[in-house]
């Protein structure tokens, strides 16, 4: 038995919990915030059995997609208030990472 967690964009959610829902896994969701973009995410905990990984992981791979999104960034170089111009920048957001670890025990009560 294997714990996977699961982080990705809050957009892809919806669509990866009712698949996920339909092929019969459980899990549990945790509201998140992503570091670089400071944006919402959604981290999973799903509890699945070894021979059930490939399909959860394919069902991750086709729901979470990544895409680009522009930001604005301002440069790093200090100057005073107003005497810098912003620029946008293209950046990767979505998609998903999984971590898998092991699971000892696992109880429902």
């Amino acid at each position: 038995m294997r714990l996977c967690v699961c982080i990705m964009h809050n957009r892809d959610r919806n669509r990866l919990s009712d698949e996920l829902v339909s092929a019969g896994f459980k899990f549990t969701v945790i509201g998140s915030t992503g570091g670089f973009l400071r944006e919402g995410n959604t981290t999973m905990l799903i509890v699945v059995e070894e021979s059930d990984m490939e399909g959860l992981f394919s069902l991750i791979r086709s729901h979470c997609k990544s895409r680009e999104q522009i930001v604005n960034v301002a440069p790093m170089e200090p100057s005073p208030a107003g005497a810098f111009m912003v620029s946008p920048v293209k950046v990767p957001v979505g998609g998903a990472v999984v971590f898998v670890m092991p699971v000892e025990r696992f109880e429902r009560f």
